[in-house]
């Protein structure tokens, strides 16, 4: 009688926790369709909100404590994240750490190491995206996954720096070469840190282990003074979150696919574009600015103090928001958007591509692992081609506005300003629209649609300029200014 008493009482029990968890999935659901977003997009924006207190605990019970208390927690509060975002395919994310502290421990600081980090996290995220991927924009565990495949790489190739002898190293790879042996707890900690697991931003071993030690603060022996900082960018954040969401409901890359779209005007269709490319920009600068405010809220955005005395804490800042706002170059947006991820790139893939002796080459390179980085689509691809494209063409109507004495004087007309921002500014928002929309897009049939119906605009008027400025550059700079630019 007992037994079967207890069995009741576990079956109640267990069908209790069945219905409480679908009780939940439900209201999530139903939350997530109130606000015409995913469950699994809701789910994402939850967990990046839970760093607030998550830090708040950190910042008042761990920030001084011992440095493994902080590594299990930043552990256990990331991997919680990950199994209530991706279930048990957080098993992914843990077998690739372990297995990356075994290859630092058995191949120590090695080349061989370092290429076999390289070709094994890529070659296990770009097998993700092969068995998971779909044609639309699916937030699974190779989400998070791409961002610790960087971190994971710069770790092998900082510690194989550090092997090295520091006159041999450049100043910024003697700042982040590792000379300690990490251990399985701290490269843990590392990678699953709660305020940057889900979305970034990247940061080095060393400035986590800066944080771990309490040496992250502008108040040394007490806690960082960082709570106005991180609410600014929380506050910012939210802005954009709140703008994206109402925006998001009239302008989705889904109606560039429509008949009602085609069938407009060419101009509606550049200007859609163009309203498009700028709104969908939205909900990544949201993300990484409150990111960015967890990361500063616990310390590890301190970037020291300026002249003044007064502290920065841009450590992590994925984002400028004002030069991503008012700069009308190319070249603005780039610097301004996914700034650790880019730092990334430049630190530890196109620096080290030097020996080819072609900076285009190695940028070409850098932009083709970016593209692969992203995913197998063939949008990225086309994207990031783009962005190559339209880099240099910029970079040498640049060089000759400012070399040709007729244009450069015509570029000093001061009430012609105005206009010359807002002739820049159009081009620079349709163009982006443009290349986003093969990002956004991710298959051939649906960007070659869109493309086609703006008369592959974006590829035309960069492929003609590329050709057609060399020679307006030697019918408008003199022959005098060609020789000192040649000096």
């Amino acid at each position: 009688m007992a037994s079967a008493a207890e069995g009741d009482v576990g079956a109640v029990a267990e069908l209790a926790t069945v219905l409480r968890w679908g009780f939940q999935n439900l209201s999530l659901n139903k939350l997530a369709t109130s606000l015409g977003a995913s469950e699994q997009a809701l789910r994402l924006i939850i967990s990046i909100f839970l760093g607030y207190p998550l830090a708040l605990f950190y910042r008042h019970y761990l920030f001084y404590k011992d440095s493994y208390l902080i590594h299990l927690f930043h552990t256990f509060t990331g991997l919680s994240i990950a199994y209530y975002n991706f279930g048990n395919q957080l098993y992914h994310s843990l077998l690739c750490v372990v297995l990356q502290f075994l290859i630092l421990r058995l191949m120590g600081r090695t080349i061989t190491a370092v290429l076999t980090t390289f070709c094994f996290q890529m070659a296990y995220l770009l097998a993700g995206y092969y068995y998971t991927a779909t044609g639309n924009y699916d937030i699974k565990w190779t989400m998070p996954h791409c961002v610790l495949t960087l971190k994971l790489i710069g770790l092998a190739i900082d510690y194989y720096d550090g092997g090295k002898d520091q006159k041999s190293l450049s100043s910024e790879q003697q700042k982040y070469a590792i000379r300690h042996v990490p251990s399985l707890l701290e490269v843990a900690g590392f990678s699953y840190f709660y305020g940057a697991f889900l979305v970034g931003p990247q940061f080095s071993v060393n400035h986590y282990m800066k944080l771990v030690q309490g040496q992250l603060t502008d108040l040394p022996g007490k806690i960082p003074n960082s709570t106005v900082p991180a609410l600014r960018r929380l506050s910012l954040g939210l802005i954009y979150l709140v703008g994206y969401t109402l925006l998001s409901q009239y302008i989705t890359e889904d109606y560039l696919l429509t008949d009602d779209y085609e069938n407009h005007s060419f101009w509606f269709r550049c200007l859609y574009m163009l309203v498009w490319g700028k709104v969908v920009l939205y909900k990544y600068v949201a993300c990484w600015l409150v990111t960015e405010g967890v990361c500063i809220l616990t310390g590890l955005g301190f970037h020291g103090l300026d002249e003044l005395g007064r502290a920065k804490w841009d450590t992590c800042a994925n984002m400028k928001v004002w030069l991503f706002e008012t700069d009308p170059r190319f070249t603005g947006t780039i610097a301004s958007f996914n700034i650790n991820t880019n730092a990334w790139v430049a630190r530890y893939f196109f620096k080290r591509l030097k020996f080819l002796g072609n900076k285009q080459l190695s940028q070409g390179l850098s932009l083709l692992f970016l593209s692969l980085w992203h995913g197998l689509h063939s949008g990225y691809l086309v994207c990031f081609q783009m962005e190559f494209l339209i880099v240099i063409v910029e970079r040498q109507a640049a060089s000759l506005i400012q070399d040709s004495p007729a244009l450069s004087s015509l570029a000093s007309i001061r009430v012609l300003q105005p206009l010359y921002y807002l002739v820049q500014q159009t081009i620079h928002w349709l163009f982006m629209g443009y290349s986003m929309t093969a990002f956004c897009l991710f298959t051939w049939d649906k960007w070659l649609k869109v493309y086609k119906s703006v008369y592959f605009l974006g590829h035309v008027f960069f492929l003609s300029l590329l050709f057609i400025l060399p020679y307006v550059r030697k019918a408008m700079v003199p022959r005098k200014e060609k020789l000192k630019k040649m000096e």
